[in-house]
């Protein structure tokens, strides 16, 4: 048989396959109404499981880094900066063809604290603090200038009850520190979009302190494009009704709205949030899915699924991107957060890296939604 005739049988039958896959996907599903993207960890962006590198690459169109961007591992020490990690997402991402996000540029957690603390073990001067500030988003925004195409600029600084976090950037800088936060990452790439992001956004008081924040942000001259919704949800949280209303006032605002971090526990829950300065003692009691998901309780967090989706989908014209935080159930941060060592079951594809069945239904809710965009 001849070569050419033996390439052409190939083709006959992968191609088919290969397009099936693609026009199937999620991202493809989504496409004119947002992104539909993916948290990524360096296994995968290494392509130690070559499966979960293919899925991410068909399956989502935008990627963000869930670890190697935020303050303390890509700038641990004041002069000392470690590149490799992020470059390569985001060259894998190029690769693929995907939107790259970065997470994120400011936050009080995993940051060093040479960042705050002087050489006499003193909080630095506001002065201090705010060139740190400049100097770090200068360096990390600069760096990835073009290749990136926004970037969670400050991370989590309110509580839950509206009020400003009592972080060490607020104690040295007061609120103003976010406002300087956006002024440097603008002026470090002029292009790239500019978001806040939380979690529990949907809280009344939250929701109403960041509506206000992305009002004086506009009103100081700053370039705010969106808000983030981390939307680490609970089966029985929040209620769509409060993500509805959180939504129409972002809305007004005049920002658009990422969820940033998408996931839905299946595992009964100590408290409300995603804290991570928050864990509590294992028990069986809070693990009761070690061996298998019951179908009852399966078809309750399809239908939890289904129900956020469509919401997001409602507001397709302020919903710019939705991104979930983990590829697989094994991958998932919440197999040890809030309790370690639990068995979850928060995202879209399973153990064994395949599709659960609400993915296909999630896929006909999106062709058959007309965009509102």
């Amino acid at each position: 048989m001849k070569i050419k005739t033996i390439f052409a049988i190939i083709a006959i039958i992968i191609l088919p396959n290969i397009l099936t896959m693609a026009q199937n996907s999620l991202a493809e599903a989504t496409k004119g109404k947002f992104l539909f993207g993916v948290a990524v960890n360096m296994q995968q962006v290494n392509g130690v499981n070559a499966k979960e590198s293919e899925l991410i690459a068909n399956e989502f169109n935008s990627i963000v880094a869930e670890n190697c961007m935020k303050p303390q591992l890509i700038h641990p020490q004041e002069n000392k900066y470690k590149w490799a990690d992020a470059d390569k997402v985001v060259a894998f991402g190029e690769k693929n063809k995907q939107v790259v996000t970065g997470h994120c540029l400011i936050w009080h957690s995993q940051i060093g604290k040479w960042f705050f603390v002087d050489d006499n073990g003193k909080d630095v001067t506001p002065e201090a603090l705010k060139e740190h500030m400049r100097q770090h988003i200068y360096a990390i925004v600069g760096h990835y200038k073009g290749r990136v195409k926004g970037w969670d600029v400050v991370n989590e600084a309110f509580e839950d009850n509206g009020t400003y976090r009592n972080s060490k950037f607020y104690q040295i800088l007061g609120k103003d520190f976010i406002k300087y936060a956006f002024q440097f990452a603008h002026e470090a790439d002029p292009n790239a979009e500019l978001y806040y992001n939380d979690y529990n956004v949907e809280t009344p008081a939250k929701c109403e302190a960041i509506a206000g924040l992305v009002k004086e942000l506009k009103a100081a001259g700053c370039r705010i494009d969106a808000v983030g919704s981390q939307a680490h949800m609970q089966m029985d949280s929040p209620t769509p009704d409060a993500i509805e209303n959180c939504f129409k006032k972002l809305k007004a605002a005049g920002v658009k709205i990422l969820i940033t971090e998408w996931d839905i526990s299946i595992l009964p829950s100590p408290y409300s949030g995603a804290n991570i300065s928050n864990n509590f003692a294992y028990s069986r009691e809070m693990d009761p899915y070690r061996e298998a998901v019951p179908d009852s309780i399966q078809q309750k967090w399809n239908i939890r699924v289904l129900d956020m989706f469509g919401l997001f989908l409602k507001y397709n014209d302020v919903v710019d991107r939705v991104t979930v935080w983990g590829l697989n159930d094994a991958s998932s941060w919440l197999n040890n957060f809030p309790i370690l060592g639990r068995k979850d079951y928060p995202v879209l594809f399973d153990r064994n890296n395949q599709p659960k069945s609400v993915v296909d239904e999630m896929i006909k809710m999106a062709k058959n939604y007309k965009s509102q965009k």
